[in-house]
């Protein structure tokens, strides 16, 4: 379904962000992207959703496509068009709107008529949210907010669904339930690409992962695969010695280094 293919993108016309990123997405799956803060994985959704402008970025190489026709330089609201919707870290809903107000704004793009079957899957997928659903979204907890910002996307029945660090903030039990939203979300028909810090969350219910370090992409594999992975569960899940390395090269650098000594 979404292909990215070489693309490089730059910041003030001097900062290169994106460095050869290639990426599938393919239709009905999960895949998730790992990386440390200030990998680029922000700037890669913002590639995909047309946002970079606001940012002072800019695409300069590489294509992006959605069922193999180019998007890159279509404009954000053509892109929403088109089926692909984000979920921004940090949840940014509506705080003095209610919750319910909150997921009309999300159906503007819906087909007319669509609004009342939409609200009642999302309260379906999340029912605390029915029942605060006359409340103002400020007052809702950070794990409610999190919901909120997943519904209001899911309002106008997107095909792709990109999750910004969705599990950040969270409390562990909260993370699960999260983990299992995006789990039916996806069994109803709906395509994910999951960008994370927790790699366990991530690839635990992701089909193929990508991990992001400094604008590039320096492994991809099935989750499975990546989950079995020494350098991966030393780096990303700290489970053995060298998970104090600062990236995830470091990491095998160090058991390079550690082979070379002995």
């Amino acid at each position: 379904m979404l292909s990215i293919s070489n693309l490089e993108v730059v910041y003030d016309d001097v900062i290169l962000v994106l460095r050869g990123i290639s990426l599938d997405v393919p239709d009905g799956s999960i895949v998730a992207l790992l990386g440390a803060n200030g990998a680029g994985k922000t700037t890669l959704l913002r590639s995909i959703t047309g946002l970079l402008d606001l940012h002072e970025g800019e695409i300069t190489k590489g294509r992006i496509t959605l069922d193999g026709e180019p998007i890159q330089k279509l404009p954000a609201s053509r892109i929403v068009h088109r089926g692909i919707k984000q979920v921004m870290e940090g949840r940014r809903v509506f705080a003095e709107f209610t919750v319910e107000e909150n997921l009309r704004v999300g159906a503007h793009t819906a087909k007319r008529g669509s609004t009342a079957a939409s609200l009642d899957r999302v309260y379906g997928l999340f029912p605390a949210l029915r029942d605060r659903r006359r409340q103002a979204a400020g007052y809702l907890s950070g794990g409610e907010q999190q919901m909120l910002a997943m519904g209001r996307a899911l309002m106008s029945d997107p095909r792709c669904l990109l999750l910004d660090e969705p599990s950040l903030g969270l409390a562990p039990l909260l993370v699960q339930q999260i983990r299992d939203l995006i789990v039916e979300i996806n069994a109803q028909g709906t395509t994910v690409l999951l960008v994370e810090q927790n790699a366990n969350m991530a690839l635990s219910i992701a089909a193929q992962g990508y991990i992001m370090e400094t604008g590039k992409i320096v492994m991809d594999k099935p989750s499975s695969e990546l989950l079995d992975d020494e350098d991966v569960r030393e780096f990303y899940l700290g489970l053995r010695e060298g998970s104090d390395a600062k990236s995830f090269r470091e990491v095998k650098h160090y058991k390079r280094r550690k082979r070379w000594l002995s």
